[in-house]
């Protein structure tokens, strides 16, 4: 539960920007860190340098900064890649997440989507987001289908190296995560939306039982 504001002297104007900015890099750091149910109001606010009132004023709730935090890093993500580049942009930074300056909007998804709370719709939208520019990959038959398929492959891979720590993948090279995911996807988004037809142009029928000869 988010702890009650305390009364404190009202902020100047002019450090409001600042105040927020720094307000969302802690939340983000920590939200990554612990998850956001064990990160405190207080501790965010403590590694912000701020009084915890300010998060209430600018955010209205621990919420409303999850929103924000995911939403930041999300955006600037979509508009500064080139969707071509997206997912793998997006899997650096999720292998890469302990480097200074290492977007962590992907992790702090991971660690807060389905809890139930009030950014869960939020955080769909910027799903489906991603699923726009991803889907343009493909053919437009099937695009939307194949994006959702990418997209689960990638927080497939955040879970079980970020949340879950599995070994061997938790401690796995990025390059060679990145090499071994990314040339497969090379290939899935440009697979033709239907198999290709047999010899004859018709679709290849059941293989031959062993001993079958052929008339």
């Amino acid at each position: 539960m988010d702890e009650s504001p305390r009364a404190q002297p009202a902020e100047r104007p002019r450090n409001a920007a600042a105040t927020r900015l720094r307000l969302l890099e802690a939340a983000g750091e920590l939200f990554a860190e612990r998850g956001y149910e064990r990160t405190t109001v207080r501790a965010i606010a403590e590694r912000a340098g701020v009084n915890q009132a300010l998060l209430f004023r600018y955010f209205g709730s621990k919420h409303g900064l999850l929103t924000e935090v995911v939403a930041r890093g999300s955006l600037e993500q979509l508009r500064a890649t080139a969707p071509e580049d997206l997912f793998e942009t997006a899997l650096r930074s999720m292998l890469t997440r302990s480097a200074p300056g290492a977007d962590r909007s992907l992790e702090v998804y991971l660690r807060s989507v389905g809890r139930g709370d009030e950014a869960t719709g939020t955080l769909r939208e910027l799903g489906g987001e991603y699923q726009k520019v991803l889907a343009g990959l493909a053919p437009s038959q099937d695009g939307a289908l194949r994006a959702d398929l990418a997209m689960a492959w990638l927080l497939g891979i955040g879970l079980m190296r970020t949340v879950a720590a599995r070994e061997p993948l938790a401690s796995a090279d990025p390059e060679t995560v990145c090499r071994l995911v990314l040339t497969t996807l090379d290939r899935f988004w440009t697979l033709p939306a239907q198999p290709p037809p047999d010899g004859d142009g018709s679709p290849a029928g059941p293989p031959a039982s062993p001993g079958t000869v052929s008339r």
